[in-house]
């Protein structure tokens, strides 16, 4: 889209104020739209996971590389040393191992006296990525070009930038995050609470098997609180047929057996054969218990497939091999499917395919048949709470089909009927493949949906088991890239796992956009969206020429549109914080704010004044409040839904 001259000629920033676009330079109240580079290209991939444009025109931040003549002038001087550069330490991490894939010989550079040290070679100590403040803006140096992603040799370059002042446009808090609790056993969960929000948590998929068969938890129930009290919603995360601790040791004979006749306890899972009928009944009343004495607002029903990732080359991972399977498909093929795996028999997998591919049919029908379970349980003892079901992907990696049983195909013809989700697990075996995967995963998926909304992706944000550079874990601007990449073709992103998102990306994740462009124009910034999306800005705005309530002292939220937003000098009398619903309308009033949102969940609207009475659709509402430091949370139905909050004493 083609940017004005006034937003090329100022540097593609705006500034914010109560009362004006325009006036004295305050760089706590810019908004960064672009950063000058020579080469935009090189940049174009990370800058744009953030919503900033490269740009040759001047701007408040400006990445120099090298020797270059602005560098030089600044003090970044090169000396006649050399070294040579194949791993580096950032000082956001020191403990990261960062490898560069291919070593590359640089000049060592002297810095200015002011200049910060981001990046240095890991053996000499030579300075490979500094910056400079300055009065309006700042100065980012580079030894060397980010690389061909963006990413390869400096992980943690859009952070550095931050550093020195940069002030992202957008905010993406849509985000799902997988939560395990024996990693946070003993946090402040409040405290943890809050720090998701800043993180652009959603919705917080909770570890059920912790609590499964377990009995009433103080701690699942204040956690649960504390997502509400901060506008983050509470899934179950289910992980059959791992179903819990107790469940396997109070029910050996339903504990699920290995090609090896070995009960089936793997990775950390301990599997239980759901195929079995009493089984499953003692399995679901557990979980039944568990997803009535919480209070959720979604189930995960995730990974409900057999094991392994190799195949029937692992016999002591293969399942399922269990009695009630082996009878089961004895009955219906004649032979026992132990004999698959039998080096003397004539049904060998190895020796006779079409033994194994029969086999491989019946277990992609087998677990058709328990998500189909599951799903008619869980639907019709609870139809209120929104359902999501993750399974691997069969379709970038077809060999999932075969191996695991996964079946996308057969299962997601079942989403209209139980109204879920299908997530999209990323495979273990593409992890080393760059962002563009995901354009490819979706162009498998959305031919066999017939609601492309119903569609997700998860992010495995974990260490590799593949050599990748410049580190194992995904981090820095490779992960923003993966949401960015991520978040252009599917509405809902979900990441695995909270825990594992390395500290300094924090801060940065809910600024991984998609779909927004601004210009500025006479009348201030306007803003084409995809959905909804958070604008960081100072002070109050209008809206399309009208007060607009929603956002806080940071973030204006906006609903997917095109809209105009200018200064205001009138601070609505209630404010709309946050709302996990996708907005539609809003507009402020004199008793406190109306507002239209779509949720497939329960939605949780936070407010800024104490609430005095609630009308959902024209009609007075008993909404829950839980009252937080600085705002009220009020929990509405799922739905398509118009909402007038009032506040007490805003006519008197």
């Amino acid at each position: 889209m083609a940017r004005s001259t006034y937003l090329s000629r100022l540097g593609l920033f705006l500034f914010l104020s109560c009362s004006a676009w325009g006036g004295t330079l305050d760089t706590a109240s810019v908004l960064d739209l672009a950063v000058q580079v020579e080469q935009p290209e090189a940049w174009r991939g990370l800058f744009a996971s953030v919503g900033i444009e490269p740009t040759t025109e001047p701007a408040r931040f400006r990445v120099l590389v090298g020797d270059d003549p602005a560098a030089i002038q600044l003090g970044f001087r090169p000396t006649d040393r050399t070294v040579q550069v194949a791993s580096v330490v950032d000082k956001r991490s020191p403990n990261l191992k960062i490898v560069w894939q291919n070593r590359v010989e640089l000049t060592v550079y002297e810095m200015p006296e002011a200049a910060t040290v981001f990046v240095r070679e890991k053996r000499t100590g030579a300075p490979l990525l500094a910056g400079l403040r300055q009065a309006a803006g700042g100065v980012l140096w580079t030894a060397v070009g980010p690389g061909d992603e963006g990413f390869e040799r400096f992980p943690y370059l859009m952070h550095a930038l931050v550093d020195l002042g940069l002030r992202l446009p957008f905010r993406d808090d849509r985000r799902h995050v997988f939560f395990d609790s024996s990693y946070r056993a003993r946090v402040d969960l409040d405290y943890m609470a809050r720090r998701w929000r800043r993180g652009g948590v959603h919705a917080l998929h909770i570890a059920a098997w912790h609590f499964t068969d377990a009995g009433p938890d103080a701690y699942l129930e204040e956690l649960i609180t504390a997502c509400h009290r901060q506008g983050i919603l509470a899934y179950a995360w289910l992980e059959l047929p791992h179903v819990s601790e107790a469940f396997w040791e109070q029910n050996p004979n339903c504990r699920e057996q290995t090609a090896a006749l070995q009960d089936a306890r793997l990775d950390w899972r301990k599997l239980i054969n759901l195929a079995d009928p009493d089984c499953f009944s003692r399995a679901a009343a557990g979980v039944q218990d568990l997803l009535s004495g919480y209070d959720w607002d979604g189930v995960n029903l995730a990974e409900l497939y057999f094991e392994s990732l190799h195949g029937p080359s692992n016999p002591a991972r293969f399942t399922p091999m269990n009695q009630w399977v082996r009878d089961d498909y004895q009955r219906r093929n004649g032979i026992d499917p132990l004999e698959i795996f039998n080096p003397e028999s004539p049904h060998l997998w190895s020796r006779n395919d079409n033994a194994w591919q029969r086999f491989a049919a019946y277990r992609s029908e087998l677990t058709l048949r328990l998500q189909r379970q599951w799903l008619e349980k869980l639907r019709s003892n609870h139809p209120q709470l929104d359902l999501m079901v993750t399974q691997i992907d069969d379709r970038l990696d077809p060999q999932m089909k075969e191996y695991l049983g996964a079946d996308a195909a057969s299962l997601l013809p079942l989403a209209s009927k139980y109204d879920f989700r299908l997530v999209i697990e990323d495979p273990a075996t593409l992890w080393d493949r760059g962002p563009s995967r995901y354009t490819e995963i979706a162009k498998r998926y959305e031919p066999l949906a017939d609601d492309p909304e119903r569609l997700a992706i998860d992010i495995n944000i974990v260490e590799r088991y593949q050599q990748t550079y410049p580190t194992k874990k995904q981090v820095g601007g490779e992960l923003l890239q993966l949401l960015h990449a991520a978040g252009s073709v599917f509405p809902s992103v979900l990441l695995y796992f909270e825990h594992s998102i390395s500290r300094p990306d924090w801060d940065l994740l809910p600024h991984a956009v998609s779909g927004v462009d601004a210009t500025t124009t006479g009348a201030g910034l306007t803003v084409h969206t995809r959905g909804p999306v958070g604008v960081s800005r100072p002070g109050p705005v209008e809206v399309n020429g009208a007060p607009w309530p929603v956002g806080d002292e940071e973030t204006i939220w906006l609903p997917a549109g095109r809209h105009v937003m200018s200064p205001s000098a009138t601070r609505p009398p209630m404010r709309l914080l946050r709302l996990t619903g996708d907005l539609k309308a809003a507009s402020a009033q004199p008793s406190g704010v109306h507002f239209t949102y779509n949720s497939k969940a329960r939605a949780i609207a936070l407010v800024d004044r104490e609430p005095d009475s609630v009308l959902v659709d024209g009609e007075p509402f008993t909404a829950p409040i839980l009252r937080a430091k600085r705002h009220w949370a009020v929990m509405l139905p799922r739905g398509h839904r118009t909402v007038l909050i009032t506040a007490g004493g805003l006519l008197r």
